[in-house]
């Protein structure tokens, strides 16, 4: 497609997007308020539904792979490369079942309607990725509840986006800890491929008509493996099936 038409469908999908958080927001606040912490955690399920709804005036499509793979009933860590922004939408809706929290950065937390009043509210870590030893008692924090309340974490090793989906390094702080205070736990490696297409040209224009692809892999139980093997296996098995 000429690039120039990507810039006024650009235009009518950010305002679609705008539409649908501050509709959501003041929703969110009153199932929060009424219902508590489920009720916030379905109000913001929807907000990745409506999110990626939105994408699909871009032609955006999603398909989200071997979910039957994950065990039910124990702690999950997820472990996923990270392409864009998208890749927390299709992971939030088609793992929802699974009250999935992220570990991600503090600047979330401001500014975006919908968005960060549930990552302030919700069991979200929101970590300065300039200061890493603020963020190990807040990870601690969230693998001690994965593990008494048998929930899920969702973690980005990379600790930050590649743009050209080629992956990055790898880091081990932030698995090592919820390894290691959830000890019952599965680690659930995810590759997502695709996402960062979407944004090959930056935040405006976005590029148009592609595919996002997540593959889940098989679990790993953390008590069988000692914390490098688990590592080792997670970032080989993510990276191997990483398209670019």
């Amino acid at each position: 497609m000429n690039t120039i038409l990507l810039y006024p469908i650009t235009l009518v999908y950010y305002l679609a997007y705008l539409v649908v958080l501050c509709t959501i927001h003041p929703l969110q606040w009153i199932a929060f308020k009424a219902f508590g912490a489920s009720g916030l955690q379905k109000s913001f399920d929807y907000t990745a539904y409506f999110t990626m709804k939105c994408t699909h005036i871009l032609g955006t499509r999603y398909t989200f792979e071997n979910r039957e793979l994950i065990p039910k009933n124990v702690p999950i860590i997820f472990a996923a490369n990270h392409q864009s922004l998208l890749d927390t939408a299709g992971i939030i809706w088609y793992l929802r079942k699974f009250n999935v929290a992220f570990v991600t950065k503090k600047e979330l937390g401001k500014g975006i309607p919908a968005i960060s009043y549930n990552l302030r509210h919700n069991n979200y870590v929101l970590i300065d990725r300039n200061n890493p030893k603020q963020a190990i008692p807040k990870i601690k924090s969230l693998a001690e509840y994965i593990e008494k309340e048998k929930r899920s974490a969702v973690i980005f090793p990379e600790g930050t986006r590649s743009k050209t989906g080629e992956p990055l390094e790898f880091a081990e702080s932030g698995m090592k800890i919820l390894c290691k205070y959830a000890p019952s736990a599965y680690v659930v490696p995810i590759t997502i491929n695709n996402s960062w297409k979407v944004y090959q040209y930056g935040y405006f224009p976005l590029s148009m008509g592609h595919h996002l692809k997540f593959t889940v892999h098989k679990p790993l139980k953390v008590s069988d493996y000692g914390f490098a093997e688990i590592m080792e296996k997670t970032e080989k098995t993510i990276i191997e099936s990483i398209k670019v």
